[in-house]
C-alpha cells in the first residue's frame, strides 16, 4: 500500500483535536466529580467498545501474560496515568496540563536506557535536559501557585512514559487481549472500590458526558491507527503538539483561561526538545527508537494503538 504522509498528518491532527475535545469534557466533569469517579465510568463505558476490538485477536494463547512482572508494572502505570491526568485536567488550565504532559517523550528517552537498553547520545541528552528546563519554567506560572495538580500532571507524564516503554519491551510477545484487559479490569475494580468514599450521584446528562468521553477516546484512537497505517511515524508523532493550540482555544473560550508567558515559553522549549528527539530517532539505526514507536497517549483508556496495529496486520 502506498504511503501518504499528508493523509497521515491530517488523520493525526484530527485524532488530537478529538482528544483535546475529550479532555474538555473530562475537565467539565472534574468540576463536580472526583477523578476516581470519572475514570471509573470512562472504563465502564469503554469496556464494551474495547471488547469488540479484543475479540478480533486471533492469536493463540491464554489470558496469562508472558511477562507477568512487566505486565503488572505497566498495568499500575497505566491506571495511575489516567487517574493523575484526569485529576490535573480538572484543577489546572488545559494548556498548562498539556505543556507538562509534553515532557513524556523526554522521560521515555531516559527510561528507555534501563528498560530497553537504548543508548542515548549527547544530542538527545541535551534535548532531554533542555526540555526539563522547559518543564521547570512551566511550573513557575505567573498567576497560579504550584500545587498538587502540577505534581499530578508530572506524575502522569512519568507513569505514562513508564507504560509506553514497557509496552515497547513486551508488546511483541503479549496478545492484544492481554495488553488491554488487565489495565481495564484493575482500573475498574480499584476505582470502583475508591468510589465508596467519594461517590456522587450522576444525573443522566452527566452520564451521557461520561459515555461521550469513552466514545471520543475510541474514535481518536482509530484515527491515530489510521495515521500510522497511512504514513511515517516521524510525520505522525509531532502532531500531538497540536493539542496545545486546541487547549488555548478551548481554555480561553470555555473556561476563561489565560496563558501566562511562562507557560508559552516553557511549552515552546518542551515542544522543540521533543521534536529534536523525534528527528534524531528518525535517523537512528536503533531497533528501539522508543519515542517514535510510542503510538498512544497513555492516559488510561486501555486502548493500545501499537498492539491494535499489529493485530490488524496479522489478519
Amino acid at each position: 500500500m502506498k504511503k501518504s504522509n499528508i493523509k497521515a498528518a491530517l488523520y493525526s491532527l484530527t485524532a488530537f483535536a478529538i482528544y483535546a475535545t475529550h479532555d474538555v469534557f473530562v475537565k467539565i466533569l472534574g468540576a463536580e466529580y472526583s477523578a476516581f469517579q470519572i475514570v471509573f465510568f470512562n472504563v465502564l463505558f469503554g469496556m464494551p467498545l474495547v471488547a469488540l476490538i479484543m475479540i478480533q485477536d486471533s492469536r493463540p494463547g491464554t489470558l496469562l501474560p508472558v511477562h507477568p512482572i512487566w505486565s503488572g508494572i505497566r498495568t499500575i502505570a497505566t491506571m495511575m496515568t489516567g487517574l493523575l491526568a484526569f485529576y490535573s485536567f480538572s484543577v489546572l488550565p488545559l494548556a498548562q496540563v498539556y505543556s507538562i504532559l509534553f515532557a513524556m517523550p523526554l522521560l521515555i528517552t531516559v527510561l528507555a536506557i534501563p528498560i530497553l537498553g537504548e543508548k542515548v547520545g549527547f544530542h538527545r541528552w541535551v534535548a532531554v535536559l533542555t526540555g526539563l528546563i522547559g518543564v521547570l519554567i512551566v511550573l513557575r506560572p505567573d498567576d497560579v501557585q504550584l500545587g498538587i495538580g502540577h505534581l499530578a500532571a508530572l506524575g502522569a507524564a512519568f507513569s505514562g512514559a513508564t507504560a509506553s516503554v514497557i509496552m515497547r519491551k513486551i508488546g511483541k510477545d503479549e496478545r492484544l487481549v492481554v495488553l488491554m484487559i488487565y489495565p481495564m479490569l484493575i482500573t475498574f475494580f480499584i476505582m470502583g472500590f475508591a468510589l465508596q468514599f467519594n461517590y456522587r450521584p450522576m444525573p443522566i446528562e452527566d452520564m451521557r458526558i461520561s459515555f461521550l468521553i469513552a466514545i471520543l477516546g475510541l474514535v481518536a484512537t482509530l484515527f491515530v491507527i489510521a495515521s500510522y497505517r497511512e504514513g511515517e511515524a516521524a510525520i505522525v508523532a509531532p502532531m500531538q503538539y497540536s493539542q496545545i493550540i486546541w487547549a488555548s482555544i478551548f481554555g480561553y473560550f470555555l473556561f476563561d483561561e489565560k496563558i501566562s508567558s511562562s507557560v508559552i515559553a516553557g511549552a515552546t522549549i518542551i515542544i522543540l526538545s521533543g521534536l529534536y528527539i523525534v528527528v534524531r530517532e528518525s535517523g537512528s539505526n536503533s531497533e528501539n527508537t522508543p519515542v517514535l514507536r510510542t503510538r498512544s497517549r497513555e492516559l488510561g483508556s486501555g486502548l493500545r494503538v501499537g498492539a491494535m496495529l499489529r493485530a490488524i496486520r496479522r489478519r
